[in-house]
């Protein structure tokens, strides 16, 4: 859905080419290595499962990935906003697609471009797919032909046939309108809706909310020849004549007059204020064109304070987005080896929606969004990143279609499989949009201390154009115009500001500041004014020290070592100043961090204990509870070592300093992480898995960072320096531009 958020055709391109081209790889789910897997995996023991197949064809859904895949299939003949531009110009929009069907669901799903508009070809060409998948979502193909495809492919296959810009808007529009008419005190059977736009999702829309109880008489539908009304023949077709009312209004103003609910599907501006001042009292309005809505929230409520307005876009209240359906319908489905997705589904899947952005939400939702929500006029659809979407919608789904006989194997405890959905959860993607969200509130002054590098220069752009705040950019303005002019993003010369020691007004009390700290320790004036001058990571940090910025990230250009040491010129950062480094691994659905991966190079008890509190602080101020493992090559005192003394101590420190969040030790990493060998100590403290792996040197945590990066390629987010007066964050120096701008926004929450 569209946002408010400033994105460069650059960054869009860059996107998806680095750093391999495409959205989504496949990845084997078995092991592959030996000559007996690859026996197994392809022949001669590939023959089993396909003679039980072919006894049993409901065996497919144990044996082959068909229960958990979707097909994604577009001819690009409707693509998002931009038209008809063919079946290969449609693949992009078709992996965004399928990565949030895995990204929301756990779906795996592969994008599928057909070169025909001829709706029979995609009839056959889909229809002969249907053994590989267990659902077909059908994506941006234009009306009527949509209608068409569907219609036909629901009536001729076994499978769940569901086209998400029909079906999908109408399941979340229906979600609001159920709890906006709560508010408003309606019901549904009472009231005049209007609809404007009469594609393919607003013949959806219409169609849906009269299964749910709307009267036919009550609804008229519009389209750009005005009202849909029995008799027309100008423009019309069957799907619109289905829908054709009874009445003597002929333009979308007649029809709004004492209309309850207006639900756009249209254009930008095609309602007016007028409009909406002739609508019956508490109106409620669906704005939900893309990327503009009929109306804006402000100039509906400015006419009208008593509406309750929902739009398609992510920057105001109520997003209308399909992402809360599509990914949850299809879990629903596929678990149950639905024949179809049927309307009482559809219907479920809204009822649940509604119900759950009635509830109380979450601190961690609140904390994605920046924001305390709670159920009102501004609030009438769940968040996207809302973690109890993925077991609270998918449950109601699949019990629907086992009500409505389209269930193959109907799930019998209810109890565990909500269980197990809870366990598909990825927090990674929920942690990271609650930094953005922080971020954003705080429109930090960010200093990026190296403005002669690509790629530091590209993430300032990204963040002053994503919205996050000003970018300060520390460089002489003559390198960071020709690194921007390389880099294709010559017109953001005039958007920074480039800071550097010969064009500030504040060189000299940076000095003296800089000379207060340093010249007890060996360093006269010359010294001083070299470093101020001459040394970026010093002066971005005498910028921060100053309030002359409110935030700093640096260390894509030099060892972290090093510049943790120019800092320390300018701020307390070391080890006996209680600076610690802890860095965030995301990999595969869960996050661990790794502490002290910058600061201690050998700990002691105390150290540890410290490290400890500073990196369950981080992890709270992410939104995680704190769970600590000390780490060791052995668990609870075995095998004896020295080594391992100082891992069992550290727990002791903690016990006396009496802080509120789980830990023990000492412990191995498969104990640390894996339930069932943490099963085997039953008096461990801990009540699941460690989030937080405190190591016994900053060697062993290096290398534990970099192992997992190289070796399972999971995102670092790191070192997060804690522990420090003012927001700093030190990059690696192989860091790519997205990682960069991870560390500006950590940095940009910490600004209070």
């Amino acid at each position: 859905m569209a946002d408010n958020s400033k994105i460069t055709p650059e960054e869009a391109l860059g996107y998806h080419i680095d750093p391999v081209p495409g959205k989504y790889e496949i990845v084997a789910t078995k092991p592959m290595t030996t000559q007996r897997d690859l026996s197994l995996a392809y022949s001669p023991g590939v023959a089993v499962p396909v003679q039980a197949i072919a006894d049993a064809p409901e065996t497919a859904y144990d044996y082959t990935t068909k229960g958990n895949m979707v097909a994604v299939v577009s001819n690009g003949t409707a693509i998002l906003g931009m038209g008809n531009l063919g079946a290969l110009a449609s693949k992009p929009v078709m992996e965004g697609k399928s990565v949030l069907f895995k990204r929301f669901a756990d779906v795996n799903a592969i994008d599928i471009e057909l070169d025909s508009e001829d709706p029979e070809d995609i009839i056959k060409a889909v229809k002969l797919m249907g053994p590989t998948f267990g659902g077909i979502n059908l994506e941006d193909i234009k009306a009527p032909e949509c209608f068409i495809i569907e219609q036909r492919l629901k009536e001729e296959m076994d499978i769940p046939v569901f086209h998400d810009d029909q079906h999908g808007t109408a399941v979340i529009c229906a979600a609001g309108l159920i709890n906006a008419l709560h508010i408003s005190g309606k019901k549904i059977e009472d009231c005049r809706i209007v609809l404007n736009g009469a594609g393919a999702a607003g013949i959806a829309c219409l169609e849906l909310i009269k299964a749910m109880g709307a009267k036919h008489d009550n609804c008229i539908a519009c389209d750009t020849k005005g009202v849909i009304y029995q008799g027309r023949t100008e423009g019309m077709n069957q799907w619109k004549s289905a829908h054709a009312a009874n009445t003597d209004a002929r333009t979308l103003e007649d029809a709004m007059k004492d209309a309850d609910v207006f639900l756009g599907v249209s254009v930008k501006g095609a309602v007016t204020p007028e409009m909406v001042a002739s609508m019956a009292d508490n109106p409620v309005i669906f704005a939900m064109a893309n990327p503009d809505p009929e109306i804006t929230p402000e100039e509906a409520h400015a006419i009208r304070p008593d509406a309750i307005v929902a739009t398609g876009r992510s920057d105001y209240p109520n997003q209308v987005n399909n992402v809360l359906g599509f990914p949850y319908l299809f879990r629903g489905a596929l678990d149950i080896h639905a024949r179809a997705i049927n309307d009482e589904m559809k219907i479920a899947c809204a009822e649940a929606l509604a119900e759950l952005a009635r509830e109380d939400v979450p601190d961690e939702v609140a904390m994605a969004y920046g924001k305390k929500l709670s159920f009102g006029r501004d609030y009438i659809i769940p968040t996207p990143f809302d973690p109890r979407l993925i077991y609270t919608i998918p449950p109601a789904v699949a019990r629907a279609g086992m009500d409505t006989g389209v269930a193959r194997r109907p799930i019998v405890d209810m109890d565990t499989y909500r269980h197990n959905l809870k366990a598909r959860m990825d927090p990674t993607a929920s942690v990271l949009s609650g930094i953005a969200a922080r971020a954003k509130a705080a429109q930090a002054r960010m200093i990026f201390a190296e403005g002669d590098d690509e790629r530091v220069l590209r993430a300032a752009v990204s963040y002053q154009r994503s919205g996050y705040g000003k970018a300060l950019v520390v460089g002489r303005e003559a390198d960071v115009k020709e690194k921007l002019e390389q880099a294709g993003l010559a017109d953001a010369y005039r958007e920074l500001e480039i800071v550097n020691a010969a064009n500030t007004r504040h060189l000299e009390a940076y000095r003296s500041f800089l000379y207060q700290r340093l010249q007890r320790k060996g360093y006269d004036t010359h010294d001083i004014h070299r470093l101020a001058t001459r040394d970026r990571h010093v002066f971005a940090s005498l910028m921060l020290a100053h309030g002359h910025g409110d935030a700093l990230v640096t260390g894509a250009t030099r060892k972290s070592a090093h510049v943790l040491e120019l800092i320390n010129h300018v701020f307390d950062a070391r080890a006996e100043d209680g600076a610690v480094g802890v860095t965030a691994l995301l990999h595969k659905g869960k996050i661990v961090f790794i502490a002290d991966t910058l600061v201690h190079e050998w700990p002691e008890p105390e150290d540890l204990a410290t490290i400890a509190e500073r990196a369950a602080d981080v992890a709270r101020s992410l939104g995680l509870e704190p769970r600590v493992a000390f780490l060791s090559f052995s668990t609870f005192g075995y095998p004896v070592s020295e080594r391992a003394t100082k891992m069992h101590m550290a727990p002791q420190v903690l016990d006396r300093r009496g802080v509120d969040f789980e830990y023990d030790g000492e412990m191995t990493v498969e104990v640390a992480l894996n339930p069932a060998a943490m099963a085997k100590y039953p008096f461990c403290r801990l009540s699941g898995p460690a989030n937080i792996l405190v190591v016994p040197a900053r060697h062993s945590a290096s290398i534990s960072v970099k192992l997992m990066q190289e070796m399972a390629g999971a995102t670092v987010i790191g070192p997060i320096l804690a522990g420090v007066d003012k927001p700093i964050q030190v990059c690696s120096t192989v860091s790519t531009v997205n990682d960069i701008l991870n560390m500006a926004l950590l940095a940009a929450c910490e600004v209070g």
